[in-house]
């Protein structure tokens, strides 16, 4: 008995030391020490014995049982000891290795471009305002002097969600809003985005952005609009830059004016830019009309003020001399990591 005890225990032995994993380790003490396990058998044929031979045989199994645990206990700390060794192995850093480059993004051309607008106006004292993107047909159209059947509707053809209610396609609706619920002295701007109907090209998108602006006092005249436009040229394409007035017409303003300035790319000596004119048309002004005014609730015989429209698109693609709209709205990396 005392040889097959010491064989087990051997083999017992021999096979821990050759596990490499805790699964291995488990089916041997499952082997040798389990309910059916080759020591766990000898002790229920102790009844097979004589009865002054069991506590001596009882005593060998047991210390050939506490062997065998021993063994394998330890080969499991040493296993475990070994795995995390080479978890921490696989996951050290090297510290020598050059540190992974950190890409910041930056502000999108059209972005750029709004702030710098808005810090202009403010710096002119104006304040800024937004209002819906979803509008009504009276805000948008009937109280900008602009009724159902007036043929400017078909300049502006928009995108209609509901009857009377669309997707607004100037931001002038903000200036109806303010004008009905603050009284003069207003003088505010209205940056955001507008919508309009329009084949894609490289010179039209049907979403667009704007920042429209407005001023109504006392004695505001035409000289006050051409010297607050004039003002934000110099601001944008510096002291060089020559600004033009032309006679125009829009429904909301009387009398109104397109605003061109010298081209940014000739200087205004005509170039493929400007189509040989050496001017680029950059917005649409004029004083308020009449007709806007009373819709609001405001005298037009006490008090007068003067609108105007940027195209924020035209100014950024005008300003970086790009040649193309599209490229603002096409999200290409290469394009706006210009900027």
């Amino acid at each position: 008995m005392k040889e097959k005890l010491a064989a087990i225990i051997n083999a017992a032995v021999s096979a821990a030391s050759e596990a490499v994993d805790e699964k291995q380790i488990e089916d041997i003490r499952v082997k040798y020490l389990g309910k059916k396990g080759e020591i766990t058998a000898l002790l229920k044929n102790m009844g097979s014995l004589a009865p002054e031979e069991r506590p001596k045989m009882g005593q060998l199994v047991n210390e050939a049982k506490e062997q065998v645990e021993s063994a394998i206990n330890e080969y499991r700390k040493k296993l475990k000891a070994k795995a995390i060794e080479l978890k921490l192995k696989a996951e050290a850093v090297d510290i020598t290795l050059p540190e992974k480059e950190v890409c910041a993004g930056g502000l999108h051309p059209l972005s750029i471009v709004t702030n710098d607008l808005i810090d202009i106006f403010q710096s002119m004292g104006f304040d800024v305002l937004d209002g819906p993107e979803v509008e009504t047909d009276y805000y948008n159209f009937e109280c900008l002097n602009v009724p159902a059947d007036h043929p400017a509707r078909d300049m502006q053809d928009t995108f209609y969600l509901a009857d009377k209610i669309l997707l607004r396609t100037q931001t002038s609706a903000a200036q109806i809003r303010t004008m009905e619920n603050r009284k003069p002295p207003i003088r505010i701007i209205c940056p955001g985005r507008v919508f309009r109907a329009d084949e894609v090209d490289a010179t039209h998108s049907p979403v667009f952005h704007q920042l429209e602006g407005l001023v109504v006092d006392k004695g505001i005249t035409m000289c006050d609009l051409m010297g607050v436009l004039e003002q934000f040229a110099r601001e944008i394409y510096g002291d060089d830059v020559k600004v033009r007035f032309r006679p125009s017409f829009f429904p909301f303003t009387e009398p109104s004016v397109e605003v061109d300035v010298s081209c940014t790319e000739c200087g205004g000596k005509g170039c493929r830019v400007c189509k040989g004119e050496g001017w680029i048309e950059i917005l649409g002004a004029g004083m308020v009309h009449p007709n806007v005014l009373r819709c609001c609730g405001i005298d037009p015989d006490v008090y007068t003020g003067f609108a105007f429209g940027i195209g924020i698109d035209r100014i950024t693609t005008t300003r970086y001399k790009i040649s193309d709209i599209r490229l603002l709205f096409e999200n290409d990396k290469r394009f706006l990591e210009q900027f």
